[in-house]
């Protein structure tokens, strides 16, 4: 069967193929929130900060435009979270948007999106390093997997492919 343009493939279903998947690599905003469900699960709500600059050449300046990130945790890696992230860590997301609806206090729906991380790697320094970037006197790796219950891996200059 030969696709035609402007006509979504089927899969052999019949189901059409998609992708739900984000990848970003910014600062935290703030402290993860950790809270615990009704369940007992633990979810960490925290957002992150990417950014994004050029040059404009009309005003002759550097530009920059911020573009904030709602992340929700879940389980073992929402505890890490909020135990080892602290505001202006650099963190690693992966995971996939998510949309959700909710009543306000006046009784007005909402929504809002957010990343439902499944992966979140902490880079940089340790608590207390601020903006990241570096080792400084902490003697935690440089980068900390937390995902999908793996334990953390040091990462050494014989990893690192180039």
């Amino acid at each position: 069967m030969r696709a035609r343009r402007g006509v979504d493939r089927l899969d052999e279903e019949g189901f059409m193929a998609s992708l739900n998947k984000v990848l970003i690599l910014g600062n935290l905003g703030s402290d993860p929130e950790l809270k615990m469900t009704a369940g007992g699960q633990a979810v960490a709500h925290f957002n992150v900060a990417t950014s994004e600059s050029w040059f404009d050449k009309a005003q002759g300046q550097r530009q920059e435009r911020t573009e904030w990130h709602r992340i929700v945790v879940w389980g073992r890696q929402a505890e890490q979270c909020q135990q080892y992230l602290k505001k202006g860590r650099t963190v690693f997301i992966e995971g996939r948007l998510q949309t959700r609806e909710w009543e306000d206090k006046e009784g007005k729906k909402r929504w809002t999106t957010e990343i439902n991380a499944l992966n979140v790697q902490f880079i940089g320094g340790g608590q207390g390093q601020g903006q990241g970037g570096g080792r400084g006197d902490f003697d935690a790796p440089i980068a900390e997997p937390v995902g999908r219950d793996a334990p953390p891996t040091p990462i050494s200059d014989d990893d690192v492919p180039f």
